[in-house]
């Protein structure tokens, strides 16, 4: 029997694989400071203090997670589906252009919370628009669907571009922005939730989004595991053939799974657009479309992995921009190779240790 046959509980496929491709990563990582004469251990040291050593910095890790949750969640509906989903970078781009256009056109007039909800709809409808295309060609044609949703990356950065510059620019401004949202369009920092605790949030952007991602966590969950679509896509992911063979309706169960998938990348805009700057800006993803496919796939494409892994992801980023400050020899390009290495072995290399434990385990099963 082949290792890959053998079925493994879950303490050893959410627990001890995970935890050794992080330890085998971050092992590499001290070698690489080690190698340029700082101490590894003082740099985690400084990453741990500067991730989770005051309110401000949990605030910041937070609020990088929760971008990370949305982008996490968006991979791994579509993994489910049996779909790789690399758009969700392009995707959440477009997303903000619907969330900037409902807080354009409520902030003067309603509150806040009015504007959230209409918020949270043009962002997914933006995001699940941009998807469509490569979901139908998929669908319907074969295109494969991670060369249509990568070129559909670029042709969403082109396009808010062109309208940043041209449409929605402030007239007499440089800036490709829009301009500053009032606050009946800006989504209120957490500093309620971190006073519970005895922190101050300080300057950080944790606001919000962080329970609207928690949200969509839980309802993902309800998605996979317990209805009826959830079994179908769950289905065509494991054997596409199996599922039609049974009645599962293939074109369009590839295309609601997009749907879902790109509204949630979409979603992900509300954090830097609606909560941290408080307007639309070139560039706002920031990166956060592609660490969303590692953070899937450490989460093991399942809610509760995803928030763990994106919190994991938040402390990377907050702690290494600690680390360069406090530690410059550590330079932001090689926190850069730190997040790779992360990313490297609880993505590419995922199941790196699984022939051996599998064989180790099913040595042990026999007694």
């Amino acid at each position: 029997m082949s290792t890959a046959s053998v079925k493994l509980p879950n303490w050893i496929n959410y627990g001890l694989m995970p935890f050794l491709n992080l330890s085998v990563a971050f092992f590499i990582s001290g070698l690489v400071v080690w190698s340029i004469g700082e101490n590894p251990f003082e740099a985690v040291s400084l990453m741990l203090e500067g991730a989770l050593g005051s309110g401000e910095g949990i605030g910041f890790t937070l609020y990088y997670a929760t971008s990370f949750i949305f982008t996490g969640l968006s991979v791994a509906v579509a993994f489910h589906a049996g779909l790789f989903n690399i758009g969700s970078e392009g995707q959440a781009y477009v997303g903000g252009l619907g969330a900037a256009l409902v807080a354009l056109a409520l902030d003067h007039y309603v509150p806040w919370y009015v504007t959230m909800p209409f918020a949270v709809i043009g962002a997914a409808l933006f995001g699940a628009g941009w998807a469509l295309i490569p979901a139908w060609m998929q669908a319907t044609r074969g295109s494969h669907i991670v060369i249509t949703t990568i070129m559909f990356n670029f042709i969403g950065a082109a396009l808010m571009v062109y309208l940043l510059v041209n449409v929605l620019i402030v007239p007499g401004k440089m800036a490709p922005e829009t301009r500053t949202f009032l606050e009946g369009g800006q989504l209120p920092k957490l500093d309620w939730l971190m006073a519970l605790f005895g922190m101050r949030l300080g300057p950080a952007p944790f606001n919000v989004s962080f329970l609207i991602a928690l949200v969509m966590a839980f309802l993902v969950w309800v998605l996979i595991w317990r209805t009826k679509l959830g079994f179908e896509m769950r289905t065509l992911g494991i054997s596409p053939s199996a599922a039609v063979y049974a009645g599962v309706p293939y074109v369009r169960t590839v295309i609601v799974a997009m749907l879902i998938s790109g509204g949630l990348a979409g979603m992900m805009a509300l954090n830097p657009v609606m909560g941290a700057s408080a307007r639309l800006q070139v560039e706002f993803v920031g990166g956060a479309g592609f660490v969303g496919i590692a953070v899937s796939l450490m989460g093991r494409s399942h809610p509760v992995g995803i928030v763990l892994a994106a919190i994991l992801f938040g402390m990377l980023y907050q702690g290494g921009n600690w680390v360069s400050f406090e530690m410059p020899n550590i330079t932001r390009d090689m926190i850069v190779v730190i997040q790779g290495l992360v990313i490297l072995f609880a993505g590419a290399l995922e199941y790196m240790f699984r022939p051996a434990i599998a064989k180790a385990y099913g040595r042990l099963a026999k007694g």
